[in-house]
């Protein structure tokens, strides 16, 4: 019994002993992954110039500020999905055409992903919810997230070179 004991407090002992991140890996990469592309993604909104926002290539495609509020919004909508929540905020691409508006909407999106994030464990993480394209874990929700995001940073990558404007993932490391 003594033993048995010794060795479970041992064991709960080197459980603390272990990073966070080494006890939930898939929440850190998914926090790292998302970090990119929020990261890219304010920084190109805010390279974009205020007059380019309204830009589309063709009529029949999505302009420079309706695609950022694009992501705004999806970011709003998959983040509140992977915790069960209606999105705290939404209908920014057909509300918002400003630069400062879009920035700080996007801006706010990311803080909340990056709550959502920061909520999360492994454990909570494989938990399966409603999701548009059927019952998802949570972790793969916000992955699909980061996809989308990655998605419409491309399209945004393509009106800047047409405008030749280098994009934030193209420039030298600082």
């Amino acid at each position: 019994m003594r033993i048995t004991r010794a060795l479970g407090a041992g064991l709960l002992a080197l459980a603390f002993a272990v990073p966070a991140s080494a006890q939930n890996p898939g929440v850190v990469a998914a926090k790292g992954q998302f970090g990119m592309i929020s990261g890219v993604m304010a920084r190109t909104a805010e390279k974009i110039p205020e007059n380019l926002y309204a830009f589309k290539p063709t009529p029949e495609v999505r302009s420079m500020g309706q695609l950022i509020g694009h992501i705004a919004d999806a970011q709003f909508m998959m983040c509140a999905a992977a915790v069960g929540e209606k999105p705290p905020q939404g209908g920014i691409e057909k509300s918002m055409t400003a630069k400062a508006d879009l920035s700080k909407a996007l801006a706010a999106s990311s803080a909340y992903c990056n709550m959502v994030i920061d909520g999360m464990t492994d454990q909570k993480g494989m938990e399966v919810v409603k999701f548009f394209t059927g019952p998802t874990p949570r972790l793969l929700v916000l992955g699909f997230n980061v996809a989308h995001s990655y998605e419409h940073y491309g399209n945004l990558v393509t009106y800047m070179r047409l405008n030749k404007i280098v994009p934030p993932s193209s420039e030298p490391s600082k």
